[in-house]
């Protein structure tokens, strides 16, 4: 099945309009599914002549979903711009608007810039908290995915004083949408680990008793719902052996226990999934790169990924009957 799936082109000052158009050139990618580019049509324009592109033109089949919030104005590369952060987020909220009237089955988004966004007026954290707002969702949660390893994160955009107080409920809600996620990437029966809080994962006590409180017993729940899973395992361990192919799925307990390894591992395909929502999302793991703006030197490879697995994810919803 070919699934429609729209894309946002993040801030227009940053990379986002090029690593889309450049990822959209490979035919390989294009062919994945019916894509819809959401930003401002003058934005891609400019951006495609920049690169020596022909397109977007209606050959390509390509659909653009033209909002015009820059009014025609091209935003200046590389610079922070209140226009353009809230230019972005409007790019977000219509996507996500596709996706919740089922006219999309999946949207992948590209940088923004939360600086940007918050010189507009707007509050705003991150695009999965804001896209978690406008589908009314409670219990979103940030999944990072690689061919080589994929974690989900208890917390993200916390203090670290802050996801050390550690909520048991949490972790086993945590748990369950992961497993969720990784089926539906294709894995049948994920094997999954759960991080340590502490150093060996407290060491019996000795290092504090966050993980025999709260993580035993959320292990413990999920394993009597027939989730396979173990734990917690000493986060200086657990990501070597999930690499190797022992674990399918890390439950990091924090933003940077988890997003470290996976940066160090394969930074260019690593690709941001939103878990919990009754859309799927997919995103880059990368900024706006307003220092290579409009130069032509942004690589597409992790927006290609990002599309990859948007178009798996939604394909498998398609296939399982699910329009949003």
């Amino acid at each position: 099945m070919i699934p429609d799936i729209a894309i946002t082109i993040g801030d227009p000052a940053g990379v986002g309009p090029e690593v889309t158009l450049k990822a959209l050139a490979d035919a390989e990618i294009a062919a994945l599914a019916r894509w819809t580019i959401v930003g401002d049509r003058a934005v891609l324009e400019s951006t495609a002549l920049s690169l020596g592109m022909q397109w977007p033109t209606p050959q390509t089949g390509i659909a653009i979903e033209d909002l015009g919030l820059l009014d025609g104005n091209l935003p200046e590369p590389g610079k922070v711009s209140a226009a353009c952060g809230r230019a972005a987020v409007g790019y977000v909220r219509r996507a996500t608007e596709m996706c919740l009237a089922g006219a999309t089955a999946a949207m992948v988004t590209a940088p923004l810039n939360k600086e940007a966004v918050v010189a507009s007026g707007l509050k705003f954290t991150g695009h999965t908290e804001y896209i978690a707002d406008l589908c009314g969702a409670m219990e979103s949660r940030m999944l990072l995915a690689s061919d080589r390893l994929r974690v989900i994160h208890v917390s993200t955009h916390v203090s670290l004083r802050r996801a050390c107080d550690l909520d048991l409920d949490r972790i086993v809600r945590t748990i369950q949408l992961g497993d969720q996620a990784v089926r539906a990437m294709g894995f049948d029966r994920p094997r999954i680990a759960v991080c340590g809080l502490n150093p060996h994962a407290g060491e019996h006590g000795l290092f504090g008793d966050e993980d025999a409180v709260s993580i035993v017993p959320a292990i413990e729940a999920v394993r009597n719902q027939g989730i396979d899973c173990e734990g917690p395992v000493p986060a200086d361990t657990v990501f070597l052996k999930a690499v190797r192919g022992a674990y399918d799925l890390v439950v990091a307990m924090y933003h940077d226990q988890g997003h470290i390894p996976m940066k160090l591992i394969d930074f260019e395909k690593t690709v941001n999934v939103s878990i919990g929502l009754p859309i799927s999302r997919t995103s880059v793991d990368h900024g706006t790169a307003f220092d290579i703006a409009g130069k032509n030197q942004a690589d597409p490879t992790n927006m290609k990924a990002a599309m990859r697995l948007a178009a798996v994810m939604a394909a498998n919803r398609v296939a399982a009957g699910q329009t949003v």
